[in-house]
C-alpha cells in the first residue's frame, strides 16, 4: 500500500514548486545602457619614399597622318607597311588630268594678258615720245594710256600667280615624307580616290618616327608638387622583363588634364628598334626628399561608390572627413584630405557609423 502513495507526493511537490515565488532565469546579454565601443587610432605622419610607381606608354617622337593635300586617284604607292623612309622621300604619286587642263587654261590666259600688257605698254611709249611735240597728243589721251598700261600689266600679274596657284596644287599629287621614320599604316591602294580635306576619312599613310621616343607618364594631381624633375626616372617594359633603363625627365606639361593629371615625357633612344609604340612600362617617379604624407591604417578607410572618406573622432562625436587615397602600403595608405597628423580615427570603420554619432 505505501507505494501507492509515492507518485502522489511527487506531484504535489512538483505544483508547489510552480506556485512559489520563483522565476524563469533571462539568458538574454544585459542592455546597460552604453554605446558600442569603437577602436581608434591616430593619422600618422611620416616622410614619403623617395620614389612612387606609375604605369607609362611609348609613343613616337613624331607621328604624322599623311592626307591628299588636293583630290585625285592614286597612282602609284612607293611604300608599304614597315617601309622606312628618309626626308623628302617620294610616297606616293596621285592624277588628276583637270589640273592639267587648268593649267593649260592657266597658261593661255597668262600669255594672253602678256601680250596686252605689251601693247598698252607700247602704245603708252608712243605717245608718250608723240606729247613731246606740243599739241600733239591732249594730257587725257597720254593719262588714259598711262591707266590702262597698269591696269594691263596688274592683269598679267594676276594670271601668273594663278599659273603659279595651278602648278603648286600640281606639286601636291607627290607626296613626299616629312621626317626619318617608318610607314607603320596604310589605307589606300593604286586607284583609289582620295580627297582632300576630310579629316574624318582614314589616312592614306601613317608615319612614325621610332628611332627615339617619348616615354609618357601621368601623374595624379596630389603628386605634381613633389616630383623632382632634377633625378633620374628608372623603368623597365612588360613586354622586355629584366631589362631596367633610366632617363631624366625631358619636359613637363605645366598643366593638368581633364583627368586631373600632369603629362611628363622621357626621351627614350631606340636604335635597335627594340622598342615599339604603345609598349607599357612601370616607371619609378622620384620625389623631393623631406616630403611628408600623412597615413591611416587600411581599415580605416570607409568606400562607397560616392566617396571615401575616414571616420575622426572628435569631441567623442563622429565627424566623417573625405579623403583622396595615394600610395597604398601593406598596413597603411597615404591620404589628402582636411585631418591633421595626431587625429585620432575610428579603425576599423565601417559605413554604419552616421555623422555626429555619439562614439
Amino acid at each position: 500500500m505505501k507505494i501507492k502513495f509515492i507518485p502522489i507526493i511527487i506531484m504535489i511537490s512538483s505544483l508547489a514548486a510552480c506556485g512559489g515565488n520563483q522565476k524563469p532565469v533571462d539568458i538574454s546579454p544585459e542592455k546597460n545602457g552604453k554605446e558600442a565601443k569603437y577602436e581608434t587610432a591616430k593619422v600618422e605622419e611620416e616622410a614619403l619614399s623617395t620614389f612612387t610607381r606609375i604605369p607609362g606608354v611609348l609613343k613616337p617622337f613624331n607621328q604624322v597622318n599623311i592626307f591628299p593635300k588636293a583630290n585625285g586617284f592614286v597612282k602609284a604607292i612607293l611604300v608599304d607597311l614597315g617601309s622606312k623612309v628618309n626626308k623628302g622621300q617620294l610616297l606616293m604619286i596621285l592624277e588628276a588630268p583637270e589640273l592639267e587642263s587648268q593649267l593649260q587654261s592657266a597658261n593661255s590666259r597668262y600669255l594672253q594678258a602678256q601680250e596686252t600688257a605689251s601693247a598698252s605698254s607700247e602704245k603708252y611709249r608712243r605717245l608718250k615720245e608723240a606729247a613731246k611735240e606740243e599739241g600733239s597728243v591732249s594730257p587725257l589721251e597720254l593719262d588714259n594710256a598711262l591707266s590702262r598700261m597698269k591696269g594691263d600689266k596688274a592683269i598679267a600679274e594676276a594670271e601668273r600667280s594663278n599659273v603659279s596657284s595651278v602648278r603648286t596644287m600640281q606639286d601636291y599629287l607627290k607626296v613626299y615624307a616629312p621626317f626619318d621614320g617608318v610607314i607603320v599604316d596604310r589605307n589606300v591602294s593604286p586607284g583609289a580616290l582620295v580627297s582632300a580635306g576630310k579629316s574624318s576619312d582614314l589616312p592614306m599613310l601613317v608615319l612614325q618616327d621610332l628611332t627615339h621616343m617619348r616615354l609618357e607618364v601621368s601623374i595624379p594631381e596630389d603628386y605634381v608638387d613633389k616630383v623632382d624633375l632634377s633625378q633620374m626616372v628608372k623603368f623597365h617594359f612588360n613586354a622586355l622583363p629584366g631589362e631596367q633603363h633610366q632617363a631624366k625627365i625631358s619636359r613637363s606639361a605645366n598643366s593638368l588634364g581633364n583627368m586631373r593629371q600632369e603629362i611628363i615625357e622621357v626621351d627614350v633612344a631606340n636604335k635597335d628598334s627594340r622598342l615599339k609604340a604603345g609598349m607599357y612600362a612601370e616607371v619609378e617617379i622620384p620625389l623631393k626628399s623631406g616630403v611628408t604624407s600623412l597615413l591611416v591604417p587600411n581599415s580605416a578607410i570607409v568606400r562607397s561608390t560616392e566617396r571615401k572618406y575616414v571616420v575622426e573622432v572628435e569631441n567623442g562625436k563622429a565627424k566623417l572627413i573625405d579623403i583622396k587615397e595615394g600610395m597604398k602600403g601593406t598596413d597603411m595608405t597615404e591620404i589628402f584630405g582636411a585631418i591633421k597628423a595626431g587625429a585620432k580615427i575610428v579603425s576599423p570603420a565601417n559605413d554604419e557609423i552616421k555623422n555626429g554619432q555619439a562614439l
